[in-house]
């Protein structure tokens, strides 16, 4: 039953592995869950699931595997089951809210019109007395008043005149589309991770010293080695000021989160576009700045670079010389980024805009195509792309 079990998650898309079932198979073995259905719930989400995004998937396969639940269609104009809904009207109203609804058309009439809003309606929409939406007098949505109707959406009743309270399912998929917080950048960046180890020798090597040992006849044999850690370099590049001020909390984040995970990491600040010189401190940047030359020459090629930024300015600041809004600059941005690209093999640039809008910018594309179309949206998903492509 539980290979069947398995197959269905991975025919669900849930990236379940042989190693994880065998798992779960060892712990049914030592009967940790064997009398409640709701324990092996938990001990098989712990054992197959390792990405909380997945949870919601399979709650639906669990559910409709040892349950008989019906899998539900991500599709919001799903058929809707009329016969489920027919047999619960009638065991919730009244024998006075059911001659109403007769008097206003019917429940034929209701879910007749349902049905043609849901095919005809392409978008969001509020008040009104049509459509299927928030705080009008239509007969579906949801915060309105109408004396019969559907409540698609609401959290809770506030007139209880619903014929029936219509939403898919109680939970809602985890959106790996959200913008960040610092322990989730963290689970991403550590997708870039190369391990070594290197300095002085000050970690117990547990499995060596019980060899050693033995090999001694059990006189203690200490054996030693340096800290293991995550060895890839990093260069990180953040855009400050303009349209990035909008986005200042999820690149303290990202930046917060990238000093805990890397132990060879640098940082630079610029302003819209890369220009020949970068700065560390930027209340002092007219003063105290750092030739882009020396940067370039100073880490090697083994450094992987991210620039985080906006990328959203006049397309001149990018393409001409002396187009920058802040100073005359000799070479265009272009060619800067293209000195970059050159030194250095693995080169991303994350942007914080919301990718739909990338590409109503010019500058947006621009700078796409001068990564190499290595630009990745600041969000969960997008930073484990870009993590995947630096770690190649």
């Amino acid at each position: 039953m539980l290979i069947d079990f398995f197959y269905e998650l991975r025919k669900a898309g849930l990236k379940v592995t042989v190693t994880e079932f065998l798992t779960l198979l060892e712990a049914m073995e030592q009967r940790i869950a064997v009398c409640s259905v709701e324990d092996f719930y938990y001990l098989s989400r712990a054992a197959l699931i390792k990405d909380e995004t997945q949870f919601d998937r399979f709650d639906q396969v669990f559910g409709h595997y040892f349950k008989g639940l019906e899998v539900l269609s991500e599709d919001p104009a799903a058929e809707i089951p009329e016969e489920w809904l027919r047999a619960l009207a009638e065991r919730m109203l009244t024998e006075e809210e059911k001659a109403q609804i007769e008097s206003l058309g019917g429940w034929d009439k209701l879910m007749e019109t349902l049905r043609k809003r849901l095919e005809e309606q392409q978008e969001r929409h509020e008040g009104g007395n049509k459509w299927i939406g928030t705080g009008g007098t239509s007969p579906f949505g949801a915060n309105g008043y109408n004396p019969e109707g559907v409540r698609i959406g609401q959290k809770e009743s506030r007139h209880r005149r619903a014929v029936k309270v219509w939403d898919k399912r109680e939970f809602r998929n985890l959106d790996s589309s959200r913008e960040i917080g610092t322990r989730n950048i963290k689970v991403a960046l550590r997708r870039l991770r190369q391990f070594a180890r290197q300095g002085a020798a000050d970690v117990l090597d547990l499995d060596d010293t019980i060899r050693s040992t033995a090999r001694n006849a059990g006189h203690l044999d200490l054996k030693l080695v340096p800290e293991r850690h995550n060895a890839v370099k990093v260069l990180l590049f953040f855009d400050v000021g303009g349209s990035m001020d909008d986005h200042i909390r999820v690149c303290e984040e990202l930046f917060s989160a990238a000093r805990m995970e890397f132990k060879h990491m640098e940082y630079f600040y610029f302003h819209n576009c890369l220009y020949e010189t970068v700065w560390k401190d930027s209340r002092r940047r007219h003063q105290e700045t750092i030739p882009t030359l020396d940067v370039l020459h100073t880490y090697g090629p083994d450094y992987k670079v991210i620039f985080v930024g906006a990328a959203t300015m006049s397309p001149y600041e990018i393409v001409y010389p002396g187009a920058s809004v802040e100073h005359w600059n000799e070479e265009a941005g272009a060619v800067w980024i293209e000195r970059v690209r050159a030194t250095w093999p693995k080169v991303i640039w994350l942007n914080p805009e919301p990718q739909q809008r990338w590409g109503y910018t010019h500058s947006i594309q621009i700078v796409r195509d001068l990564v190499g179309d290595k630009m990745y949206p600041l969000t969960l998903e997008g930073l484990e792309e870009g993590m995947r492509f630096l770690s190649r």
